[in-house]
Protein backbone atom coordinates (compact mmCIF):
# COMPACT_ATOMS: atom_id res chain seq x y z
CA UNK A 1 0.00 0.00 0.00
CA UNK A 2 1.59 3.36 -0.68
CA UNK A 3 3.20 5.22 2.21
CA UNK A 4 0.71 8.07 2.62
CA UNK A 5 -2.58 6.34 3.36
CA UNK A 6 -5.97 7.86 1.59
CA UNK A 7 -9.11 6.75 3.46
CA UNK A 8 -11.45 4.93 0.90
CA UNK A 9 -15.11 7.21 0.36
CA UNK A 10 -18.11 4.97 1.02
CA UNK A 11 -18.47 4.65 -2.88
CA UNK A 12 -14.90 3.98 -2.96
CA UNK A 13 -15.28 1.40 -0.41
CA UNK A 14 -18.33 -0.03 -1.76
CA UNK A 15 -16.54 -0.93 -5.16
CA UNK A 16 -13.10 -2.00 -4.34
CA UNK A 17 -15.57 -4.64 -2.18
CA UNK A 18 -16.83 -5.67 -4.92
CA UNK A 19 -12.95 -6.17 -6.95
CA UNK A 20 -12.12 -7.69 -3.41
CA UNK A 21 -14.69 -10.25 -4.39
CA UNK A 22 -14.18 -10.49 -7.85
CA UNK A 23 -10.83 -10.23 -8.28
CA UNK A 24 -10.54 -9.33 -11.72
CA UNK A 25 -13.97 -7.63 -12.87
CA UNK A 26 -14.94 -5.03 -15.91
CA UNK A 27 -17.22 -2.49 -15.09
CA UNK A 28 -20.42 -4.16 -16.17
CA UNK A 29 -19.23 -7.01 -14.19
CA UNK A 30 -19.31 -4.51 -10.93
CA UNK A 31 -22.24 -2.45 -11.90
CA UNK A 32 -24.14 -6.01 -11.53
CA UNK A 33 -22.55 -7.11 -8.35
CA UNK A 34 -24.08 -3.48 -6.55
CA UNK A 35 -27.23 -3.74 -4.54
CA UNK A 36 -30.14 -1.78 -6.03
CA UNK A 37 -30.70 1.21 -6.98
CA UNK A 38 -27.51 -0.08 -9.31
CA UNK A 39 -25.47 3.52 -10.18
CA UNK A 40 -24.94 4.27 -13.59
CA UNK A 41 -21.98 2.71 -15.61
CA UNK A 42 -20.13 5.92 -15.80
CA UNK A 43 -20.42 6.80 -12.01
CA UNK A 44 -18.82 3.48 -11.75
CA UNK A 45 -16.13 3.92 -13.83
CA UNK A 46 -15.35 7.21 -12.53
CA UNK A 47 -15.01 5.97 -9.30
CA UNK A 48 -12.40 3.13 -10.52
CA UNK A 49 -10.37 5.79 -11.81
CA UNK A 50 -9.93 7.49 -9.06
CA UNK A 51 -9.25 3.88 -6.99
CA UNK A 52 -6.56 4.19 -9.82
CA UNK A 53 -5.16 7.31 -9.21
CA UNK A 54 -5.22 6.07 -5.17
CA UNK A 55 -3.39 3.05 -6.25
CA UNK A 56 -6.14 0.94 -5.22
CA UNK A 57 -6.89 -0.51 -8.49
CA UNK A 58 -4.88 -1.25 -11.72
CA UNK A 59 -6.68 -2.35 -15.24
CA UNK A 60 -5.36 -4.67 -17.98
CA UNK A 61 -6.70 -3.51 -21.23
CA UNK A 62 -8.62 -6.09 -23.86
CA UNK A 63 -8.59 -3.52 -27.04
CA UNK A 64 -11.43 -0.53 -25.60
CA UNK A 65 -11.99 -2.36 -22.99
CA UNK A 66 -10.42 -2.63 -19.33
CA UNK A 67 -11.05 -5.28 -16.30
CA UNK A 68 -9.38 -4.14 -12.79
CA UNK A 69 -8.07 -5.82 -10.41
CA UNK A 70 -7.68 -5.01 -6.80
CA UNK A 71 -3.71 -3.21 -6.21
CA UNK A 72 -4.45 -3.31 -2.25
CA UNK A 73 -5.18 -6.19 -0.64
CA UNK A 74 -8.51 -6.38 1.10
CA UNK A 75 -6.83 -7.66 4.64
CA UNK A 76 -4.26 -4.44 4.05
CA UNK A 77 -6.70 -2.04 3.89
CA UNK A 78 -8.41 -3.07 6.88
CA UNK A 79 -5.69 -2.98 9.23
CA UNK A 80 -4.69 0.40 7.90
CA UNK A 81 -8.27 1.52 8.59
CA UNK A 82 -8.62 -0.31 11.64
CA UNK A 83 -5.51 1.30 13.26
CA UNK A 84 -6.44 4.66 12.43
CA UNK A 85 -10.17 3.90 13.65
CA UNK A 86 -8.44 3.01 17.15
CA UNK A 87 -6.63 6.32 17.31
CA UNK A 88 -9.03 8.54 16.29
CA UNK A 89 -11.75 6.81 18.53
CA UNK A 90 -9.80 4.36 21.61
CA UNK A 91 -6.43 6.31 22.30
CA UNK A 92 -5.31 3.42 19.87
CA UNK A 93 -5.84 0.57 22.71
CA UNK A 94 -7.63 -2.85 21.95
CA UNK A 95 -8.56 -3.37 25.57
CA UNK A 96 -10.41 0.56 25.06
CA UNK A 97 -12.41 -0.92 22.23
CA UNK A 98 -13.14 -4.11 24.25
CA UNK A 99 -14.17 -2.06 26.82
CA UNK A 100 -16.30 -0.09 25.14
CA UNK A 101 -18.74 -2.61 23.39
CA UNK A 102 -18.23 -4.37 26.32
CA UNK A 103 -20.02 -1.87 28.30
CA UNK A 104 -22.27 -0.99 25.41
CA UNK A 105 -23.31 -4.81 25.67
CA UNK A 106 -22.56 -4.86 22.00
CA UNK A 107 -19.94 -7.81 22.88
CA UNK A 108 -20.56 -11.33 24.98
CA UNK A 109 -18.28 -13.21 27.00
CA UNK A 110 -18.44 -15.88 24.70
CA UNK A 111 -17.18 -13.48 21.97
CA UNK A 112 -14.14 -11.79 24.47
CA UNK A 113 -13.09 -15.53 25.12
CA UNK A 114 -13.05 -16.48 21.64
CA UNK A 115 -11.15 -13.06 21.08
CA UNK A 116 -8.46 -14.25 24.01
CA UNK A 117 -8.29 -17.34 22.40
CA UNK A 118 -7.39 -16.10 19.00
CA UNK A 119 -4.43 -13.98 20.82
CA UNK A 120 -2.70 -16.69 22.34
CA UNK A 121 -3.12 -18.85 19.51
CA UNK A 122 -1.20 -16.33 18.03
CA UNK A 123 1.30 -15.70 20.50
CA UNK A 124 2.09 -19.57 20.39
CA UNK A 125 3.08 -18.84 16.51
CA UNK A 126 5.75 -16.32 17.42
Amino acid sequence: MKASFKPLTKAEEEIMQVLWKLEKAFIKDIVDELPDPKPHYNTVSTIIKILEDKGFAGHESFGKSNRYFPEVKKDDYTKKTMTQFLKGYFEGSYANMLSFFAKEKDISIEELESILNEMKKADHKK
